[in-house]
Formats: C-alpha cells, structure tokens, sequence
C-alpha cells in the first residue's frame, strides 16, 4: 500500500543564517535511509561549512541562485539548472541572491555521513 506524507520535518540547517530545510523523505521524515528528499529555502548571504560526504547528492533549482564550490573552482546553479555532487568529493554550497531548491541524497543524508569543515 503506499504511504501518504503528510508533511514535512523541518530539520536544522548548517551554515551563518537560518535556513528551512523541509524533509519529505529521509532518516527524520520517513525512517529511510537509502534516499532521502528535501525542499531547501535559503536566504541571501547564507553559507555553510565545506563538506566531504559519504553520499551523492542531486539539486534542482526551483528559484534563484546556489553556488557550488569544490576543489578547483565553483559553478553557480541558476533557477531551472540542477547540480550532482559525488560522494567523497569536497564541496560547500551557499545562496549570495537566496535560493529555494530540492536536494536528493543517496544514501539519505545524515550528519555523521556529512563530514563537514571544522568552523
């Protein structure tokens, strides 16, 4: 039988602002640990430390603009373009003109599996 959502968890954002992050799927929401889905709505200026995860993880764009820096340079996502970062590889993510995008991880994220830069 499939199981209805209700809703999202909202669950605390890394990073120097607040920013919602709206678990539909994921180990918070729906007990999954193989994939997890969230809606992502961050302001303007909000960055987060530098990660090197043990997931890959896919990002659509809905609105505005996410930056995207790893070793060697940085790509900026705009509304409409989406991004995948491989596990293993360094990446930090930031919105400069704010963003809302949904960001899909496999395995489903969690904070042991982030490996995030020290502050």
């Amino acid at each position: 039988m499939p199981k209805l959502i209700e809703g999202p968890s909202i669950i605390e954002a890394a990073g120097n602002k607040p920013k919602r992050i709206a678990e539909f799927f994921g180990r918070v929401n729906s007990e999954t640990d193989g994939l997890s889905v969230a809606v992502m709505t961050s302001p303007a200026g909000w960055v987060e430390p530098g990660q090197c995860p043990d997931f890959d993880e896919y990002t659509v764009v809905l609105d505005g603009r996410l930056d995207v820096e790893y070793d060697g340079g940085k790509l900026e996502v705009e509304m409409g373009q989406g991004v995948l970062t491989r596990k293993g590889e360094w990446v930090r993510y930031s919105t400069p003109l704010g963003a809302r995008y949904v960001a899909i991880c496999l395995p489903a994220f969690s904070p042991q599996t982030v490996h995030r830069d020290p502050e």
